[in-house]
């Protein structure tokens, strides 16, 4: 094993050798690390590309993966899927990347991109759900790899990753996130604020199990909850108890806890100063008499 995979590998959170993994690999330098430090870690690896087809040179990419992994001895998949042009396109691809692929799937986001979901959570008004994304994933091995460090070593091993334009393009918040809002960040605070955001991420990730070990002792369901009662609990366990009672869940792209809107807005339902609330998936909470309902 070289001495750079060796080094890095000891910050990721892979399974133990020989162990079967699916990994998502678009060709890009995140993925081509997580495949190269995958097999370093002697990992039964099979690849799954996905085809969007929303940029010409989707399928070039797409034999760029599969030779790459003829050469290197890896099964590959390739999975196409059509995503419509429009708005939140990044959001429907992701959603659409997730339902292609089997559950489980490893992806190559490392620390920087922890911390970026961190600002774009709470940029939309997230609660500590948001501020604690990723860590201890399973599907997030790289999750305290720093990208330059892992563009590094990819360089070193000989291999030229692809290059996708739209990682530069300012219409996706992201980016920006990335090329203005961080720089900004390090340079008002003096150091590398990646870091620290992702160490605070990690704190507030055991504050959210901690809650949601309180809250799972909230054994009353949604159907047999009384409202009279529910209007007495502190308002911070009737909140964490309507996200846990509202979570969706979406085949193939995981569950989906209730947005702050609409938990602000069941907690309208439950303390009377509304009767009923649409929340997303086509849902309706409602409440009669003092009991909620949920179709």
């Amino acid at each position: 094993m070289t001495s750079p995979a060796k080094a890095l590998l000891l910050e990721c959170h892979f399974p133990d050798a020989a162990t079967p993994v699916d990994l998502a690999v678009s060709g890009g330098p995140d993925s081509l690390g997580l495949l190269l430090l995958a097999l370093q870690a002697q990992l039964a690896v099979t690849v799954h590309h996905v085809d969007h087809h929303a940029r010409a040179a989707s399928g070039e990419d797409a034999q760029f993966v599969k030779t790459l992994c003829a050469t290197l001895g890896v099964d590959f998949v390739r999975h196409d899927v059509v995503v419509d042009a429009g708005g939140n396109f990044e959001s429907r691809a992701r959603s659409a990347r997730r339902q292609a692929m089997p559950k489980g799937v490893m992806t190559g986001h490392t620390m920087d991109d922890l911390v970026e979901t961190v600002l774009l959570n709470m940029l939309r008004g997230s609660g500590i759900d948001g501020m604690s994304p990723m860590v201890d994933d399973p599907t997030k091995p790289l999750r305290d790899v720093r990208r330059a460090a892992l563009h590094e070593f990819v360089a070193g091993q000989g291999f030229t990753p692809l290059y996708d334009e739209t990682n530069d393009s300012a219409d996706f918040r992201r980016n920006r996130i990335r090329h203005e809002l961080l720089p900004v960040m390090r340079d008002v605070a003096g150091r590398d604020v990646v870091p620290i955001f992702a160490r605070q991420a990690s704190l507030m990730h055991d504050e959210r199990i901690w809650l949601n070990q309180l809250s799972g002792a909230d054994h009353v369901s949604l159907g047999d909850a009384d409202c009279r009662e529910l209007r007495d609990w502190p308002k911070a366990r009737l909140r964490r108890w309507l996200r846990v009672q509202l979570t969706s869940v979406d085949e193939g792209d995981g569950t989906h806890p209730p947005s702050a809107d609409e938990v602000t807005r069941a907690l309208e339902v439950v303390s009377g100063d509304a009767v009923a609330t649409e929340l997303s998936g086509g849902r309706r909470l409602s409440r009669s008499g003092q009991h909620l309902t949920l179709q």
